[in-house]
């Protein structure tokens, strides 16, 4: 007897607010830029939350929604940012890696560098 699969959808899985941040948190991370993965990431917390509502919340029709969050989408940036606002989430950055410490560039009088 063959054995039957289903697909795999994380929508399934994203129930609570702090499911779907961690989620897209994780995917921003995995991504290493790739901004299609990032869109597939809204679109699977959009589909858990309800994408009929979203289109209500952000202006924007259920079909471009559908598109834009899909892995051949290409949202603009401001769609981007009112998917996230409707979906109670916030956008912040972090520093890649630790500053390192600078020398400052000021100089002291007779040339010399001032400690930084």
């Amino acid at each position: 007897m063959a054995e039957k699969f289903t697909r795999w959808d994380a929508a399934e899985y994203l129930e609570t607010e702090e499911d779907m941040a961690l989620y897209l948190d994780a995917m921003i991370e995995e991504s290493q830029g790739d901004p299609r993965m990032i869109a597939v990431a809204l679109g699977d917390i959009a589909r858990a939350k309800g994408m009929t509502q979203l289109a209500r919340d952000t202006g924007l029709t259920r079909e471009g929604l559908y598109k834009a969050l899909s892995a051949d989408g290409n949202p603009e940036f401001s769609t981007v940012m009112k998917v996230i606002t409707a979906l109670g989430l916030k956008l912040h950055a972090v520093a890649a890696a630790p500053a390192k410490l600078r020398r400052s560039s000021r100089k002291k009088a007779g040339g010399e560098l001032a400690p930084a």
